[in-house]
């Protein structure tokens, strides 16, 4: 039998001081806990309206250059047993998010799991069986609230990194990024200005330069290009993060700095400069607050192989998930009316091959850095 714990004395704690979004999204969340009330006490069914997160309910706007989301939603009833268990599951949720605010407290999405997870009292079901049942609920709870996840307290896992002359503070501590060694500043997953503070007096570098990989962006470290070109050196880790994104946005937008985003050759280098540039399907929501329109990419094009006389052992076929990728990249609406894309995109499927930017180092390991890159610049040669 199992012990009991020790009944802990209550200690005073001292009031939680709510930002203005703080105050802002827990008045969402309340506003969802009075319609159920509310519907309650009418005798009515209670329900939500969750705006579809798929492509179909997705519109590029041309002249804000982004993504975004639709009109098209879901109701979500409380008595359609389909839906009982999706419908109490957003409830949940929402009233982990509310403790979050009202603790001052943040969590990841494997810990909002656990501290949802119970059995149901007179069942043999618990709340949520598995971690993939808890994360589509906060997705769906974010376009809900308008809101997103970092403002709801809640952070996936940080991946992605930052080195140059930039100077932050995060969360009261002053970061020199020029300082941090050869790991560089771990970009965490909330960044928002209530966490980062950024000035523009602080900030030495006229460029933004990301890379799509740690291992691309340690031989940019190594070899100090941001100190020889005087710019922001940042990954994130293949497909980069919210967290990342969001840095992203804030420093082009507030300190002003031009990105340049360095890629592989391929659909899926294709589709994180997408991602960067225009927003992703999931976060059309909030794609003002994430996207970069004036993104530029000037990663590996197919033209390399010949330009910079790459040797084939640098070239990976294609397999069929790269074509199919390919072709649906192609027809996005983004994409589909810029002649230099199509070009591009067709070519890579004429080549049926694919290029890392680490195939540059069959050239010379340090040709990325002290060639590639620096000419595409000078050049002004990049896809838009």
């Amino acid at each position: 039998m199992a012990k009991k714990r020790p009944v802990r004395p209550t200690a005073t704690k001292a009031p939680v001081k709510l930002t203005p979004r703080d105050k802002k999204t827990l008045a969402s969340i309340t506003g969802l806990a009075d319609g159920v009330v509310k519907a309650a006490k009418g005798r009515r069914d209670p329900y939500v309206d969750i705006p579809s997160r798929t492509l179909s309910n997705v519109r590029y706007s041309a002249r804000k250059r982004i993504i975004e989301m639709g009109n098209s939603k879901n109701r979500r009833q409380l008595f359609d047993l389909s839906q009982a268990k999706a419908y109490m599951r957003t409830m949940l949720v929402a009233s982990g998010c509310k403790r979050l605010l009202n603790e001052g407290k943040t969590t990841s999405l494997r810990g909002m799991y656990y501290m949802l997870k119970h059995r149901i009292a007179g069942s043999n079901e618990n709340t949520f069986d598995d971690q993939k049942d808890s994360d589509p609920i906060i997705e769906d709870l974010e376009v809900l609230l308008g809101s997103i996840r970092e403002e709801l307290h809640l952070y996936a896992k940080a991946a992605g990194n930052m080195v140059g002359p930039i100077t932050l503070i995060d969360k009261g501590d002053v970061i020199d990024c020029s300082r941090m060694g050869s790991g560089g500043y771990g970009i965490p997953s909330i960044v928002e200005s209530n966490v980062i503070e950024l000035d523009r007096k602080k900030c030495g570098a006229k460029f933004i330069l990301h890379v799509e990989k740690d291992t691309v962006w340690q031989r940019f470290n190594e070899d100090r290009f941001w100190e020889k070109h005087n710019c922001l050196l940042t990954h994130g880790g293949g497909q980069p993060p919210r967290g990342v994104r969001r840095l992203l946005h804030r420093m082009h937008n507030e300190l002003k700095l031009p990105v340049y985003c360095v890629l592989d050759n391929d659909p899926w280098g294709y589709y994180i400069y997408s991602v960067l540039k225009q927003g992703s399907i999931n976060l059309a929501f909030e794609s003002q607050r994430m996207a970069i329109p004036d993104a530029k990419y000037i990663g590996l094009r197919s033209i390399d192989v010949e330009r910079c006389g790459l040797p084939d052992a640098a070239i990976i076929g294609l397999n069929d998930n790269d074509r199919k990728r390919a072709k649906q990249i192609a027809n996005y609406p983004w994409f589909e009316k810029k002649r230099p894309w199509q070009a591009e995109i067709q070519r890579m499927l004429k080549n049926d091959f694919k290029v890392e930017v680490e195939g540059l180092m069959t050239v010379d390991i340090s040709y990325v850095t002290e060639e590639y890159v620096p000419e595409r610049l000078e050049a002004q040669d990049w896809l838009d």
